[in-house]
């Protein structure tokens, strides 16, 4: 997007990525379907980014849902807008985007460069020093745009290696974590990693729902529905995802993090209450709620992995249960393994043109930034509205450098 901005205006462009092609965590997103943006009002789709959405607000507002949908429509690649008010173009892949996008790009003159990784700069000239299959080569230029992305998915790129190098320089970093992503329970039996091996081995990989969840400081009105996945360390998912970044800080905070779970949000806690103290005669307490409450399967099997025998077996104590589960979290997954990445060069790092204080002529994009968001379509608009910021500023900054010269 920093290049496409840059052609726009005039300036002449190299584009490097130190993969073989370009976009590979692009195409990643688009695996069993491309969610690009969200179709939620301005101000509701601001506060997904957190803490961040202040920070966020003019560059996301300039190049909000409705500008990316515009954006894909001139490549040629109608959206629409499924049910949960997610979007995704019609046929529902990254590639034919991604292709259109790099025929636009080198058809403004944007000269792209595989297999070149960025290193740093070159300690006497300034240069920019990239590992090449040619060897180590130089590059002069006049402004700099990196978008290096966060540390999730190594394999396809962005592995956090520009840190220490930015690091180096005086540019102010958080350290990077994993963000929507999986995390580890406590172990529910003595010796046991995470779940019971009887579990594990009947219902790792298998999803839960319907569900809701929320945190012990919400009320029960403020639960989120959804389903999540059960791993064989713990959990996954999309309703794991959204309560992600919470769960993770309070783990730092407290070496643990709770997180109720709604195994039956269809029903109100007074009926759940009711159906728990009917007489259940010489039925099993498994048949029983299987006719009553239709629970069974994993949601039974949760049930007597994470309560007493006495719990089990007390009708008020059931029935709270079954209305917020309590499920103990020890640790997120590593970032490697996460859909994105918290923690980066702090937003506080750059000026209102996205241009680092500490490096004049550089300026920075995407997902090596500090902010964060949940899946739906928020991470993609965020990393295309700060790649236009960064296009943008450093667009300026050459024009007023020449002015300058002149």
């Amino acid at each position: 997007m920093a290049a496409e901005t840059l052609a726009r205006a005039g300036v002449a462009v190299d584009l490097f990525d130190a993969m073989p092609s370009v976009g590979r965590k692009f195409l990643l997103a688009g695996r069993g379907g491309l969610n690009l943006t969200h179709s939620e009002p301005a101000e509701a789709f601001l506060t997904r980014y957190g803490e961040r959405s202040d920070a966020l607000r003019a560059a996301v507002s300039a190049f909000d849902g409705e500008a990316v949908r515009h954006w894909a429509a001139d490549l040629g690649i109608t959206t629409f807008v499924g049910t949960s008010g997610r979007v995704f173009p019609s046929d529902m892949k990254a590639a034919p985007l991604l292709r259109a996008w790099l025929h636009r790009l080198r058809n403004a003159g944007v000269r792209v460069h595989t297999r070149h990784r960025w290193t740093g700069w070159d300690h006497s000239t300034g240069e920019l020093v990239f590992d090449a299959p040619a060897g180590r080569i130089a590059h002069q230029a006049d402004a700099t745009v990196l978008a290096l992305g966060g540390a999730s998915w190594p394999r396809l790129g962005s592995d956090g290696a520009w840190l220490p190098l930015l690091a180096a320089r005086g540019v102010f970093i958080a350290p990077l974590q994993p963000a929507n992503c999986g995390f580890d329970v406590v172990p529910t039996r003595a010796g046991a990693a995470g779940w019971s091996e009887h579990l594990k081995q009947r219902h790792a990989g298998q999803p839960v729902k319907p569900v809701a969840a929320r945190l012990p400081t919400q009320p029960p009105e403020d639960s989120q529905q959804g389903e999540f996945v059960l791993t064989d360390t713990g959990i996954e998912g999309s309703l794991v995802y959204a309560f992600s970044a919470r769960l993770r800080d309070e783990i730092a905070r407290q070496g643990q993090a709770t997180w109720l779970i709604d195994l039956l949000p269809q029903h109100s806690a007074a009926q759940v209450l009711a159906e728990t103290r009917h007489p259940r005669g010489h039925r099993s307490l498994s048949t029983h709620l299987k006719s009553r409450l239709g629970i069974a399967g994993l949601k039974m099997a949760l049930l007597h992995e994470l309560l007493t025998p006495q719990q089990l077996n007390d009708p008020e104590q059931l029935a709270t249960a079954l209305k917020a589960l309590p499920l103990t979290l020890a640790r997120p997954r590593p970032v490697a393994e996460a859909i994105s990445t918290a923690g980066g060069v702090r937003l506080e790092a750059l000026d209102a043109h996205g241009m680092l204080r500490e490096l004049p002529s550089v300026f920075c994009a995407g997902e090596m930034l500090d902010w964060e968001a949940p899946t739906g379509g928020y991470l993609l608009t965020a990393c295309f509205a700060t790649g236009r910021v960064a296009g943008h500023g450093a667009a300026r900054w050459l024009k007023r450098a020449r002015q300058h010269i002149g």
